[in-house]
């Protein structure tokens, strides 16, 4: 497990899978909040693919994030896009709906960095986010991220075009501490 100052990271069981898709995916404004493609229901006990982990997908590290203390379920974290030419990553994240707010999220990116950046060795990070997602806009700075750009009207979410932000993080910028 990697250890955060609240939060540890560590392999999605199947017990997760359930109360993930339950609180993060079967809600259709949080589902389609959270996913580059349009929501639709998943069939009870069918293998959903956002959820179900393939240990051989080079591109793609998923977590779950449980509370230190105690160990409670409390979201799913990954490094997906990994690309080991360039050294390059996407770093993405979901809490459930109860622990958002407790400083949960600027702990995940903390873990995730020093997953991408000591772990793996990667030069670059880079999340985007929807422009009024401004917790996930605050972790990611509150971690040192900068705005690179904005990608206007670039996500189609419920009926209307939102505007993306792009941030960006380079190993040597990154400061283990700099959360706050």
């Amino acid at each position: 497990m990697l250890k955060g100052k609240k939060v540890g990271l560590r392999a999605r069981h199947e017990d997760d899978i359930p109360i993930l898709r339950a609180e993060l995916y079967d809600d259709v404004v949080n589902g389609s909040r959270a996913e580059g493609a349009p929501w639709r229901p998943i069939t009870p006990g069918s293998k959903d693919p956002r959820l179900v982990v393939d240990d051989k997908a080079e591109g793609l590290v998923p977590f779950s994030v449980v509370e230190l203390e105690g160990g409670t379920l409390v979201g799913t974290a990954n490094l997906w896009g990994i690309d080991n030419h360039h050294r390059s990553a996407h770093i993405g994240l979901g809490l459930l709906p109860s622990t958002r707010g407790k400083g949960y999220g600027t702990d995940v990116v903390a873990t995730l960095c020093h997953y991408g950046f000591v772990v793996r060795g990667l030069q670059r990070l880079q999340i985007e986010t929807l422009a009024d997602n401004h917790a996930m806009l605050r972790s990611a700075e509150r971690n040192g991220f900068v705005r690179e750009g904005v990608l206007r009207s670039s996500a189609w979410v419920l009926g209307e075009f939102l505007d993306q932000v792009l941030l960006g993080l380079l190993a040597q910028e990154w400061k283990p501490d700099s959360q706050g």
